[in-house]
């Protein structure tokens, strides 16, 4: 855990549960709303697992990117995920809408 936290920058054990728990609470809350969507979408698993799962796939990221920043701000961490996503974002290419 000390490795993490010097890693991330954080100071004390408890801000580093707390980011743990918007993790978890992200991931969870945006697989969840993943079904509506794809439902709204028209998206259903009678498409085949080859377009139902990889449309899934690509709605969960967008909405797991804003969800983390819109929880992580609520849990009073927003500085630490607005770095993480731009540095997340910058890895997969997108950092240029960042600058």
């Amino acid at each position: 855990m000390e490795k993490l936290k010097e890693r991330w920058g954080l100071t004390s054990n408890r801000q580093l549960i707390v980011i743990f728990i918007v993790f978890a609470i992200t991931g969870s809350t945006a697989a969840k709303l993943a079904t509506p969507v794809t439902a709204f979408l028209g998206i259903t698993s009678e498409h085949g697992w080859y377009i139902y799962w990889p449309a899934r796939i690509l709605l969960i990221f967008p909405i797991y990117q804003v969800l983390l920043v819109v929880i992580g701000w609520i849990f009073g961490q927003f500085d630490f995920f607005w770095a993480f996503e731009k540095k997340m974002l910058s890895r997969l290419g997108l950092g240029k809408f960042f600058k």
